[in-house]
């Protein structure tokens, strides 16, 4: 039996036991986060007639809670480097509930964007990134199955709280059913409890740094001279103190990893066609012609599909054929997500319908399923707190823009298949650059990884190192008495050089 892997966080990672108590609290956190938004357009028409306002004017209300969710990354990432998972997943769940409740008692369309765009909407960002960290911290050899499965969350609820809001809305009145909703996502804090802290510290100081910072100050009192101010010193510590202190909590020097940036330009673009499809399909086929409840149930059939296929990834990327590659299937399964959408014109009828959104469910689980553990896998559970911080910052605008983008093409030419072409194109756009690039990152992987053995192993280097010490010995011995007070000052120097008191 091979020994435990020591990861980059210090410790060795359970692979299992409380780890899948962890998952289960991951699944609900993320499925809310995930799910609500879609889930709360159930309220939109009533919510319309009681403040007399227009479609676009309540729409506002899920895309402000969308946008808090990821734009709220970086302020969750920093939280969660400061305080750990558990306590911010809690404090995320008591705000969703403060948020709903409060917005069972909104006079106006302006306090509904307060209270459940923005107040819901960072709560559900407090529940997102701190769900998808722990698992890095408690799986290392099974992460992608923990992934899968803490992913599959998001399916399930949205099967489960879309008929809910219904039933509730039809018994209780959406202010009922918000104070309701409210009490429902107060289990959030519950989740929350079980992200039990592991490791020295939680890997929150970044031990790599404090160790690397803790060499170069010694490196720099060796071969410092023993004349330099003490105060010019003092001056460049505090000149780089503010950002040793952002990069802290937020380690923008991510910035230049070559794998993290090509994956966030290429998630950048894909989010340009990824939720814009689920939007317009039941609108779509209710414009073919089809019946309100057939069109709703073809989102129900994505969904079916979508819970199944999110921890069967997992299980797939984590075979040992996958998951040295899984930035290549991570990239397929994107084009093969676009690829669905370029084909869903040519569906003329229902059936046709159903086969789409079967093969739409499958391929948007496999990219959900894969979308925190590719990250993590480029920089390492380590950095993934801050790598998904700044991720979902960037993503929130183009999530923010895609639905837009695409009813502005329906209202221009006045056919969803537009819609669905552009989505497409973007996202097999999307997987063909992350594919390329993924081969050109790991190319230069090898090389740079090639070149460091070559000079480790470098016999030249070697014998250069031993004919040096041979030159200092052989003119050691070939110097006369006058000579010695010269060679005890140089032998001491070369001494005090390599670490050691003795002069």
């Amino acid at each position: 039996m091979s020994p435990p892997v020591l990861s980059d966080l210090g410790y060795v990672l359970p692979d299992g036991g409380w780890g899948w108590a962890v998952v289960f609290g991951a699944s609900i956190s993320i499925g809310f986060a995930f799910t609500f938004p879609k889930a709360f357009t159930i309220y939109f028409k009533e919510l319309q007639a009681a403040f007399s306002i227009s479609y676009s004017q309540i729409a506002w209300t899920t895309s402000i809670m969308c946008a808090t969710t990821y734009g709220g990354g970086p302020i969750s990432s920093i939280l969660v480097n400061r305080y750990g998972s558990r306590p911010v997943v809690m404090f995320g769940g008591l705000l969703c509930g403060v948020g709903m409740i409060s917005a069972a008692f909104c006079t106006s369309i302006l306090q509904l964007y307060i209270c459940v765009g923005f107040i819901t909407g960072l709560g559900l960002a407090l529940n997102l990134q701190p769900s998808v960290i722990i698992i890095g911290k408690y799986f290392l050899k099974r992460r992608p199955i923990a992934n899968g499965l803490a992913m599959a969350g998001s399916p399930v609820m949205l099967c489960t709280l879309a008929p809910l809001n219904q039933f509730l809305f039809d018994n209780f009145g959406w202010r009922g059913s918000f104070l309701i909703l409210g009490a429902i996502l107060l289990n959030c804090c519950v989740a929350g409890a079980l992200f039990r802290p592991i490791g020295a510290a939680t890997a929150s100081a970044k031990p790599q740094d404090a160790l690397k910072g803790k060499i170069t100050e010694d490196a720099t009192e060796m071969s410092s001279p023993k004349n330099v101010p003490v105060e010019n010193k003092t001056e460049e510590e505090e000149g780089k103190g503010c950002c040793e202190k952002i990069n802290r909590y937020l380690d923008f020097s991510l910035f230049k990893h070559r794998g993290f940036l090509i994956y966030l330009i290429g998630n950048v673009l894909m989010f340009l066609g990824f939720f814009a499809p689920i939007v317009f399909l039941a609108p779509y086929a209710k414009h073919t012609g089809i019946d309100e409840y057939s069109a709703a149930f073809l989102l129900s059939v994505l969904a079916i599909v979508d819970m199944v296929a999110r921890p069967a990834t997992g299980i797939i990327a984590n075979s040992k054929w996958v998951r040295p590659r899984i930035q290549y299937f991570f990239s397929f399964a994107i084009a093969f997500n676009g690829a669905c959408h370029l084909l869903c014109p040519l569906a003329s009828n229902y059936m046709g319908l159903i086969v789409y959104s079967s093969f739409f469910g499958l391929a948007f689980g496999m990219v959900c399923a894969m979308l925190f553990e590719t990250l993590m896998d480029l920089v390492g559970a380590a950095r993934f707190t801050s790598a998904v911080g700044l991720v979902t910052i960037a993503e929130c605008c183009t999530i923010l823009l895609g639905p837009p983008i695409g009813g502005t093409l329906i209202d221009t030419f006045g056919d969803y298949k537009y819609m669905f072409i552009k989505c497409g194109a973007v996202m097999v756009l999307a997987g063909t650059f992350l594919f390329i690039m993924n081969y050109y990152n790991y190319r230069m992987l090898a090389k740079e990884e090639k070149k460091r053995k070559t000079k480790e192993e470098d016999p030249k280097s070697v014998r250069t190192e031993n004919e040096g010490r041979n030159n200092w010995n052989r003119d050691t011995t070939q110097d006369g008495p006058e000579l010695e007070p010269l060679r005890e000052e140089q032998e001491g120097v070369k001494m005090e050089t390599n670490g050691t008191n003795e002069v």
